[in-house]
């Protein structure tokens, strides 16, 4: 169902046997998932299917984890998420976590690394507080309003630009769309459109059918922390009992 065989150097990504637990009870139950260069993969399912959890998975915020993580052919299985970042992989929460003290300028600066070569040596996209504040027109008109003085709207492509400033090569974007006015879901496809053009990857934990299939090249849909169906776009659209058994609220 997705192109066989993709060449190593092309795999940002590469999890096997993903497992997660909080406390005694299991969430994830070995999930195997890829993201290439340049790809926008979405992860869907309903509230509750781990979406998030797999997220946090990748990034080393879950205290029990098991299974195998490769990113730009590093093993990160066992890495802390400061360290994860700073190999470059960007992580926007659901929840934002911006600093509500600091301004619109400081939460950026708080995000800045420094500038990044993909492994052939040409250089990875990096961005500055200007390019964000034309990607977010929004914050380009506040750089000195504290983070608390916002819309959830705003926090949103604040966290987004905060996690941009670290130059990474992929972005794990937890449900962008949710509970965000219409205008500001439609800055974050545009956004997704711009990283995926220059070359970032992004794996989107997303419920809204519609946005997903506007912006991503493949889909895995979870169910109970197992992956029930993986594939392009065009093949989840063909799939109407997957989309009417794991994706219709």
């Amino acid at each position: 169902m997705t192109a066989a065989h993709p060449d190593p150097a092309d795999v940002l990504l590469d999890a096997h046997g993903l497992c997660a637990w909080y406390g005694a009870a299991q969430i994830l139950f070995d999930l195997n998932l890829q993201v290439r260069r340049g790809e926008v993969v979405a992860l869907m399912g309903r509230n509750g299917a781990g979406k998030s959890t797999t997220l946090k998975t990748l990034m080393g915020l879950m205290d029990k984890r098991k299974g195998t993580v490769q990113f730009m052919q590093r093993d990160i299985s066992a890495r802390q998420p400061y360290q994860i970042a700073a190999l470059g992989m960007g992580f926007v929460p659901e929840d934002r976590r911006i600093f509500v003290d600091l301004t619109v300028t400081e939460n950026l600066e708080v995000g800045r690394q420094p500038p990044r070569r993909w492994p052939d040596g040409s250089a990875a996209p990096r961005w500055t507080p200007q390019e964000l504040y034309q990607l977010f027109p929004n914050l380009g008109e506040m750089p000195d309003r504290p983070g608390g003085r916002m819309s959830g709207g705003e926090q949103q492509m604040l966290t987004v630009g905060r996690t941009l400033m670290g130059n990474p090569f992929l972005v794990l974007l937890d449900e962008p769309s949710e509970g965000v006015a219409p205008v500001i879901v439609e800055q974050m496809a545009n956004m997704i459109s711009e990283l995926k053009a220059k070359g970032v990857s992004i794996l989107l934990s997303e419920q809204n059918l519609h946005f997903a299939e506007l912006l991503s090249d493949r889909a895995y849909v979870l169910e109970k922390g197992q992956i029930r169906f993986e594939g392009t776009m065009d093949e989840l659209a063909q799939a109407e009992l997957v989309r009417r058994t794991y994706l219709s609220v």
